[in-house]
């Protein structure tokens, strides 16, 4: 009995083969938050997310290596993890891919199959990589909907076009709507942006025109 607890106690993995496994997990998890970063468009793109594919790559070849071949540990490890409660909603199917991405690759790493880790990192990335190019992946269309209230005394004036011209390849007018004294009108436009990760850039510019408040930029994959 005293043996066989032993025996799940006891990690057989050396110390340098546990620098080497996390090094090469760090090593792919950098090579898949850099991927993330060059090939994800949408609005929704945030630094954490990005470090957190690294942590996760690592992580996970940690938990590889205590599992180890010992199925008791495994159960124990499940229930442990089991507690732990996700409350962040993964919208984009983007996302879910590159969280699974990381823990393929950390699961290789943490087994000791580097090169396994490496080449799944490359063949993955570049599939990824050219899709998105391609524009098979990540769309090159998608709309966004535009909306900022416009106060003028000439109804027919419109300085925020130059700014569409400048962040947008196309917009559209989909809707109008002014106050009882027609002085302030409610504009909403879909527009298709040049480069997404500018939404903010764009939002900015429209507020420094005078008369134009409470701009907003929407996006929902659903619902184009």
């Amino acid at each position: 009995m005293l043996q066989e607890l032993r025996s799940i106690l006891m990690i057989t993995v050396t110390l340098e083969q546990i620098v080497i496994n996390l090094l090469v997990a760090l090593v792919c998890g950098v090579g898949i938050a850099l991927l993330y970063r060059w090939t994800y468009r949408g609005p929704g793109y945030t630094l954490g997310f990005v470090n957190a594919i690294v942590y996760l790559a690592m992580i996970t070849a940690v938990v590889i290596m205590v599992i180890g071949n010992n199925l008791a540990r495994a159960f124990g490890l499940v229930g442990a993890m089991s507690i732990i409660r996700f409350r962040t909603a993964v919208k984009d199917t983007t996302d879910i891919v590159f969280i699974f991405y990381a823990l393929a690759v950390g699961m290789a790493a943490g087994v000791g199959f580097h090169k396994l880790a490496f080449a799944a990192t490359v063949m993955i990335g570049l599939v990824i990589l050219t899709l998105s190019k391609g524009g098979l992946v990540t769309s090159t269309g998608r709309k966004f909907l535009l909306q900022f209230s416009f106060s003028s005394d000439q109804p027919d004036a419109a300085p925020y076009l130059p700014i569409f011209q400048t962040y947008c390849r196309r917009h559209k007018l989909i809707n109008v709507k002014s106050d009882d004294e027609g002085n302030v009108y409610e504009l909403a436009f879909y527009v298709d942006l040049r480069d997404e990760m500018k939404s903010y850039e764009l939002l900015r510019e429209l507020g420094k025109i005078e008369g134009i408040s409470r701009c907003n930029i929407y996006f929902d994959e659903e619902s184009f």
